[in-house]
């Protein structure tokens, strides 16, 4: 029998929105999260006496995550959270380095504790600054000795293969004046992956690295 331009309009109507609640229940994650990878269900297996469900029921929901529940932030990040463990460690390393060092010391032996963490271009400009005339010769008349501390407050920025870290590092010094404490922030990149990082770059935290 041949169907009215009426009936057609209605048998349309009907199609779209049976096609329309399939499509729904096949992407919707409430449906079927149990089945989705890194989903994690805490619906419970049918019991082999419940009965039934007809292919006209709606479908039961699954149990949604407990209200609270982290988010796994790192399906997001392009590191693991061994690898920010690694290069947080290489950053405090470097960070507490970079606040030690004594009048008695040259150039290269104040860089010669730095000089595993960082790059080599970087190494040359932490040297050339530290035996800056003027610097050189206050840290030697006051007969400075350092201890560094540090701690790592943020982090500022990251890309696929690098973290910018904003950092603490705090100076305990002797000298002949006395004893004194001094902190700055810095922000202290690394470039790498996994378990192996070095430091490419440290600015005074409101400078650069941002």
């Amino acid at each position: 029998m041949e169907l009215t331009g009426r009936q057609r309009k209605i048998a349309f109507v009907v199609i779209v929105v049976a096609l329309a609640a399939l499509g729904f229940y096949l992407v919707d994650p409430a449906a079927d999260g149990a089945s989705r990878p890194g989903r994690h269900s805490a619906a419970p297996a049918a019991s082999p006496a419940a009965p039934s469900v007809t292919p006209s029921a709606t479908p039961a929901a699954s149990t949604s995550p407990a209200a609270g529940q982290a988010a796994n932030i790192y399906r997001w990040l392009p590191f693991t959270p061994a690898g920010l463990t690694s290069a947080a460690s290489v950053v405090t390393r470097f960070a507490d380095a970079y606040g030690t060092f004594s009048y008695t010391q040259s150039g290269r032996a104040y860089l010669d504790s730095l000089r595993p963490l960082v790059s080599g271009q970087l190494g040359e400009q932490i040297e050339a600054a530290y035996v800056t005339p003027g610097v050189a010769a206050a840290r030697s008349k006051l007969k400075q000795v350092s201890t560094g501390s540090s701690a790592i407050n943020s982090l500022r920025a990251f890309g696929p293969s690098s973290l910018t870290f904003v950092v603490t590092v705090t100076e305990h010094i002797a000298q002949t004046s006395g004893s004194s404490v001094q902190t700055a922030q810095y922000a202290v990149t690394v470039t790498g992956g996994g378990s192996s990082w070095q430091v490419t770059s440290v600015e005074l935290a409101q400078e650069g690295n941002s």
